[in-house]
């Protein structure tokens, strides 16, 4: 099993990251030694997770979230899967 993740930062700005282990890696997160980003922005707080069978596919996931605005990450969080199609970025 793996997952992809959402935390919520201290400065209100999200990090998304995929694990094998979930609960050792928020362990982890908390402490300060999860990651360079979270570790200067902490309390984190989990918001959203995902499960997948494999690593492969909680990276590919994790890859896409990155690439969504706030405000589409946040519906993510928030559960509002209805409202991620509109939130899509615009293609000029």
């Amino acid at each position: 099993m793996a997952f992809t993740y959402t935390l919520l930062c201290s400065d209100n700005t999200f990090y998304v990251g995929s694990t094998r282990n979930l609960e050792r890696r928020l362990e982890q997160h908390d402490v300060g030694k999860g990651a360079a980003y979270t570790s200067r922005r902490l309390p984190v707080k989990l918001v959203w997770y995902e499960e997948f069978e494999n690593v492969a596919l909680a990276f590919a996931r994790e890859k896409q979230i990155q690439n969504w605005s706030r405000s589409k990450r946040q519906a993510l969080a928030d559960g509002r899967w209805g409202d991620l199609p509109g939130l899509a970025r615009k293609k000029f």
